[in-house]
């Protein structure tokens, strides 16, 4: 199986419901995603997706979260915004936009600071 990974950054503020301390009250990160997908052949040209195209499609659902207050993102409405959260948010995102590309996994990591992080992966077929 091959791998191709790529990472960004984002910034945004966020507050956690149902939860006792600190992180209750809107704060903010410099968020770190790591994306990476896996295929078991690559094409003609010898990769399983372009670095580029990755990066492009990442940053595409990520635009929608810089520099905003997650809590106002209708999705996180619904959902508490975690970390946990985030990831499978941004998975779900890359799982409709990379329809057309054979890869068998996505897994989406997300920082929220230097030590802490959650990831969401599932396999695709």
């Amino acid at each position: 199986m091959y791998i191709v990974a790529t990472s960004a950054t984002f910034s945004a503020a966020h507050h956690l419901r149902n939860y006792r301390g600190g992180c209750e009250r809107t704060h903010g990160h410099n968020w770190k995603v790591d994306v990476h997908v896996a295929g078991d052949e690559p094409g003609k040209d010898g990769m399983i997706i372009d670095f580029s195209i990755l990066k492009r499609k990442t940053n595409k659902i990520l635009e929608a979260l810089d520099h905003r207050d997650l809590n106002t993102i209708p999705y996180f409405k619904k959902h508490n915004p975690t970390a946990e959260n985030l990831a499978k948010y941004i998975y779900d995102g890359l799982d409709t936009i990379l329809k057309r590309y054979r890869l068998n996994t996505i897994s989406v990591t997300v920082w929220e600071s230097e030590d802490s992080r959650a990831s969401y992966t599932r396999n695709r077929a």
